[in-house]
């Protein structure tokens, strides 16, 4: 069984203090994606590997890993004592500099990439990832249309927020050129196919269909989170992403892989796209590449889009690019998963412990419609009735269910992460078996707790 590092840290309840950084909160802390007025936040006050905890000291197991990327779990030793370091050596500096921690950062992660992809950008997230790989592929062709799949999130900012697909693009929709298209679900196909051989071939036919119909020399680039994350754990079925490649190749069109979630070992390879042949043209990354310890994302780039810029002045920057101690964090977090064989944990945990255990679960409880997963990246796509299909809660929403459910982890110490109808399984890669068992061994109960919200 992986060994985590021991934990560094205690905690002594202290609930006074707990209501004040809660008052704190709801008197000047504006939240994202919500309402204000109902709001209650969970108030954490520390956490260590797998683990985080309240100020009455109540432990909770976090299988959300907070946005799915706490990839090397909470405080991890070797990364926390990279960032104490870099911040006593030089705590920032401008990114039109060349400094340590940046090219360490950046060869470690162009070391990771496919061959011909030797340079990175630096932004500070996911969201400005695709943003500026969005902008590259603009440039590099000439064109302007964006691809992507309705079943998507890829940030909230402009280009970012309008090539996703999911709800939460409605009421943001400013930026132009943005066009959606269906990707690969079988569980709920859109092209009425039966087997992940008719949902491939039906799917890329769609696919072809859109770039027709759009015009092939319109369209700058398809960016496609290589497995779909937010929006609900959806692995490509076999050929569907060399299809895609396949597509772009035959079109001049740029594939731009969304790896902010998936990638640094959340499937058990360090790239989701590795699981199938091919290669993008950028990579956009963020989350797990230092498991948020420090605000960092960026943009593998191909040797031939790097060279459009080397005469050419790449319109694009952030005071914040390259951080020193997001970078050095980057490289440690890196170093450490090596080290300590997280990728290949992640891999063995979820073929060997948390797939069969989440399947376990599914045979027990009629609410489970589908397991889908790779790694230490699940989801169970949740429904009222096994024949319908018929989720358990609409698109776009949620329901008294889901908020049960929700609430029937918390109070047994389990933190989840649910979106919709479904219930996402994200562990970091370097948990334990002990601890997939005990996080199953909590959905178990809660779902039990739900059972009468079953209807067929």
């Amino acid at each position: 069984m992986h060994e985590q590092p021991a934990a560094t840290h205690t905690f002594t309840a202290d609930p006074a203090e707990g209501e004040r950084v809660y008052a704190l909160d709801r008197a000047h802390v504006f939240h994202s994606w919500s309402a204000q007025g109902p709001l209650q936040p969970m108030v954490i006050a520390g956490g260590s590997g797998s683990y985080v905890w309240d100020y009455t000291g109540k432990r909770y197991l976090d299988f959300s890993t907070q946005l799915v990327n706490v990839n090397i779990g909470h405080q991890h030793p070797k990364v926390v004592a990279a960032i104490v370091e870099q911040a006593q050596t030089l705590a920032t500096i401008a990114p039109q500099h060349a400094v340590a921690p940046r090219g360490e950062a950046a060869a470690r992660i162009a070391a990771l990439a496919p061959t011909g992809m030797n340079k990175v950008f630096f932004t500070n997230g996911g969201a400005d990832g695709v943003e500026n790989a969005v902008r590259m592929a603009r440039i590099h062709t000439g064109r302007s249309k964006i691809l992507s799949f309705y079943r998507s999130y890829h940030g909230n900012t402009g280009a970012a927020i309008n090539a996703t697909g999911d709800p939460r693009r409605w009421p943001n929709e400013y930026a132009h050129g943005h066009v959606h298209f269906f990707g690969p679900y079988l569980y709920r196909s859109h092209f009425n196919a039966t087997t992940e051989a008719e949902e491939t071939e039906r799917a890329l036919a769609h696919l072809r269909d859109v770039i027709t119909f759009e015009g092939p020399q319109t369209i700058a680039a398809i960016l496609l989170e290589s497995v779909v994350g937010t929006a609900g754990v959806l692995i490509p079925p076999p050929g569907y992403l060399e299809g895609v490649r396949a597509l772009c190749d035959e079109f001049a069109i740029v594939y731009i892989a969304d790896e902010v979630m998936a990638g640094f070992g959340r499937t058990g390879r360090w790239f989701a796209f590795e699981h199938f042949n091919i290669s993008p043209d950028l990579i956009v990354f963020a989350k797990g590449v230092n498991s948020g310890y420090v605000p960092l994302g960026g943009v593998i780039i191909s040797d031939a889009i790097a060279a459009t810029f080397d005469d050419r002045v790449f319109p694009g920057g952030l005071t914040y690019s390259g951080h020193p101690l997001a970078c050095a964090s980057a490289a440690a977090t890196i170093d450490a998963m090596r080290d300590e064989q997280m990728v290949e944990n992640a891999d063995r945990i979820g073929r060997e412990v948390l797939g069969p255990g989440l399947r376990a679960l599914a045979e027990r409880h009629a609410l489970i419609g589908e397991v889908r997963g790779l790694g230490v990246f699940w989801a169970l796509d949740l429904v009222k009735d096994r024949a319908t299909r018929e989720p358990l809660a609409p698109y776009g929403g949620s329901s008294p269910a889901m908020a049960q459910l929700q609430a029937e982890c918390k109070s047994r110490g389990y933190l989840p992460f649910v979106n919709f109808n479904r219930l996402h399984v994200v562990p970091p890669c370097n948990v334990s078996d002990d601890e997939v068992a005990e996080g199953l061994a909590i959905l178990d109960e809660a779902f039990s707790a739900l059972a009468s919200h079953y209807t067929g």
